[in-house]
Parts: structure tokens; C-alpha cells; sequence
């Protein structure tokens, strides 16, 4: 006879994470609605990751591969998944106990909706380095319900900012075949990515109550300067693909973009600049006032730089 299939599927890439790779386990496991499977995906990991996994035994399914990055394992787990949904969780983040089972709610009730995320709260260390208790938090203190700006058809919204957090999703299966899994070409933004191709298929909802703890250290892949601007050619491609407009006739004006996309270009920029990277920050604040001409300030940071400035990032 054929085990029953679990309602969710948990999918967590690790790598090197023994400091928080047990919080974030002890969180899912944790939680209020339990009829899931848990799937480490280790992406090759040389400390003590592993043995902290096979450590909880039967509840965590541990799945190996070399090291090939985080949409690798990622995109490795969804094709080992079996639930009717799935959630992509960092290795260092944290859920609150009733994170699934309030998205599980809305899933059902909306049978049209690929994906349903929270709000979430940046968890930063204290000047002693250790990271607040998440019994600390007060969820009472946010409002509930759902963000009506953040849910239906966002496409629009998204050409804006990477407004879904991994860890806080909870996805329909069959989206992933629809839309396609994380491009692992792609070393950044590929959650981003992901997203806006959903967004061209289905509806989503934001609840407004943060379900999910977002943990902030130095080893994060978006405080790394890259010699590409993801983001920036993200966001160019989908327009030049899909428009400024979502299927339910709600845009983005082509200033706005234009200026958000500025924007982008100048916080690349600084990154680069801060990181010693004089040419290709000075390429940025160039191309930063040629998407919006009206901001002097992106090409005051070239002279700026010449003369020896440097921003602290």
C-alpha cells in the first residue's frame, strides 16, 4: 500500500550552516499544522551541517548532492517533494508556529492562488552578536488580514521590488510545472525570478501579519558586490517580455520604473564603490542617470569617487 502523501512539502537548501541550521528545523517542526514531510537538501557542506540533520532522524529526509548552489538543491528538493504544496525555506530563518496553517487556510480558500506569503521581520544580532530569542517578538502588536496592495494579480508591483520573501511563501505543486523551477544560471535574484513568472500565471496574497523571522549576518549573498547587476537586467528582460501592466489591467507608470530602476543602478554603484570597484561603479551612476536623467546626485558620485570618497555599506 502506498504511504499517503503529506499536504506540504518543506524544502530547506543547507550549506554550511551548523550555527542555525537546528532553529530553523526546530521551527518547522514546530509547527501547529503538521501533516508535512521536511527535505534538507545539502549542497555540500564541509562543517557539522549534516550530522545536525541526521541527528533529528525520520522526521528530516536528508538529501545530498556536491556542491552546485542554492538553486541546485532547491530546485533538487522539488522534484523529490510529494505534498500539494511546497515552501522553499532558508537555512537560517525562522517560522512562527502558525505560519502554515493561516497560509494553508487561504490556499483553501482560494483555489485560484499560486501562492500565498506573509510579512516577515528582519532579525538582526544585538552588539553582542547573538540574535534576539524569537519568543521575543510580539505578533500581536501586527495587524492581520490580508495586504490588498501586495495580493491578486502583483506582477506590477514585483517590476518594483522583490516583494516575497523565500522563507515566507507557501506554493501550490503544480505551479512548478506551469511556471518552471529557479534558473540555476542565475547566482542572484533568482527567487525574483521565479516570482514574476508566477505572477504572469496566477494571482497571489499577502497576509500582513509577519509569519517568518529573516535572519541578517555577513556571509548573506546580497551583501556580496558582483561584477553583473542582477536586478537591474532582471527587471529590464520582464518588461521587454511582459510589459509594465498585470493581467488584471494594473501598472506601473514608465517613470516609475524608469526611476526605480535608477535607483538600482546608483545602490549597485555604492556597493561596488565601497568595495573598491571604481570602474564598475562609475559604469552604474552613468547608466543611472541615463535611465533618469532628473537625479544629479548618481552622476555626482563619479567625481566623488575620483577624489576618493567612499561610501560605508
Amino acid at each position: 500500500m502506498a504511504e499517503p502523501k503529506p499536504t506540504v512539502s518543506v524544502i530547506i537548501p543547507s550549506y554550511n550552516c551548523e550555527a542555525y541550521i537546528a532553529e530553523t528545523i526546530g521551527s518547522v517542526l514546530d509547527q501547529t499544522f503538521g501533516d508535512l514531510e521536511l527535505i534538507v537538501v545539502d549542497d555540500g557542506s564541509t562543517d557539522r551541517t549534516r550530522d545536525i540533520v541526521l541527528s533529528y532522524g525520520a522526521p528530516v529526509r536528508l538529501l545530498c548532492q556536491k556542491n552546485a548552489g542554492v538553486c541546485a538543491a532547491r530546485n533538487y528538493g522539488i522534484r523529490e517533494a510529494r505534498g500539494e504544496y511546497l515552501c522553499l525555506m532558508d537555512h537560517d530563518d525562522y517560522w512562527f508556529p502558525d505560519k502554515l496553517a493561516l497560509q494553508l487556510e487561504q490556499m483553501q480558500r482560494h483555489p485560484d492562488v499560486g501562492l500565498v506569503y506573509s510579512s516577515f521581520i528582519w532579525w538582526h544580532p544585538g552588539e553582542d552578536g547573538v540574535f534576539p530569542d524569537h519568543n521575543s517578538f510580539d505578533q500581536a502588536a501586527f495587524s492581520e488580514g490580508i495586504d490588498e496592495r501586495f495580493s491578486g494579480w502583483i506582477y506590477h508591483e514585483l517590476l518594483l521590488d522583490c516583494w516575497v520573501l523565500t522563507s515566507a511563501a507557501l506554493i501550490r505543486a503544480e505551479v512548478f510545472g506551469k511556471c518552471g523551477m529557479y534558473d540555476e544560471s542565475l547566482p542572484y535574484s533568482e527567487d525574483w525570478d521565479l516570482w514574476l513568472r508566477i505572477s504572469q500565471e496566477y494571482p497571489f496574497i499577502k497576509l500582513k501579519r509577519p509569519l517568518t523571522l529573516y535572519r541578517q549576518h555577513p556571509r548573506q549573498g546580497n551583501r556580496v558586490p558582483r561584477s553583473i547587476d542582477y536586478r537591474t537586467e532582471l527587471l529590464a528582460k520582464a518588461a521587454a517580455k511582459w510589459g509594465l501592466c498585470s493581467r488584471d489591467g494594473r501598472c506601473v507608470a514608465k517613470r516609475q520604473f524608469n526611476q526605480n530602476i535608477a535607483r538600482y543602478h546608483s545602490e549597485y554603484g555604492l556597493h561596488n564603490l565601497s568595495a573598491g570597484n571604481l570602474k564598475t561603479a562609475n559604469r552604474a551612476f552613468l547608466k543611472a542617470w541615463s535611465m533618469y536623467p532628473l537625479n544629479w546626485k548618481s552622476l555626482a558620485f563619479i567625481p566623488a569617487a575620483l577624489l576618493g570618497w567612499r561610501p560605508k555599506w
